[in-house]
């Protein structure tokens, strides 16, 4: 019974890479078969380049996710840890966000040119967190000085209340 989480985790990891291998597959397929075959009187080399953008697109977030799901064995090859759990946020959660921006733009890329920009939703999240961490670090000693009135109360009267002893009620029989 020992390792039963390992073992779980690294089937659940071989199967989720399995499914993502598969959307990168179909996508890539459906923007060939459509765009480069159905519509290709109108392919021009914006259309290879947006095919050889996508695909790289897909390649650094596909290899980062597998590397974080291979398992760790050791010398004997038994099993000990199963790899990263694919569920959690974080890091992982924005490489999956990543190859499914890249997903949509390339399969809507066939109906509009206009959806590249959808790309830019990715550049905008990094600036908008990068922003916040460094608003964090910026403004951490001037959150103290601004305090109102109302919380100024709040928080001595918090303040005198946990300053008071608790007191215990027994029963005398």
């Amino acid at each position: 019974m020992a390792n039963q989480g390992a073992k779980k985790r690294k089937e659940e990891n071989t199967r989720h890479m399995a499914r993502l291998l598969r959307l990168i597959i179909v996508c890539n397929a459906i923007y060939i078969l459509v765009r480069m075959l159905i519509f290709y009187s109108t392919v021009t080399w914006k259309h290879w380049v947006g095919l050889l953008v996508t695909s790289m697109a897909y390649v650094f977030p596909y290899q980062q996710l597998a590397e974080m799901a291979n398992p760790t064995y050791t010398d004997d090859g038994e099993l000990i840890d199963g790899g990263f759990d694919m569920s959690t946020g974080g890091v992982c959660g924005y490489l999956h966000d990543v190859i499914y921006i890249t997903s949509f733009v390339q399969l809507m890329s066939i109906i509009s040119g206009k959806f590249w920009y959808t790309y830019l939703v990715i550049p905008a999240f990094g600036a908008y967190k990068l922003f916040g961490l460094t608003k964090g670090f910026l403004s951490h000693g001037s959150e103290e000085a601004v305090e109102d009135e109302k919380g100024r109360k709040k928080r001595e009267k918090m303040e005198k209340k946990a300053s008071r002893g608790k007191f215990i009620k027994t029963r005398n029989k």
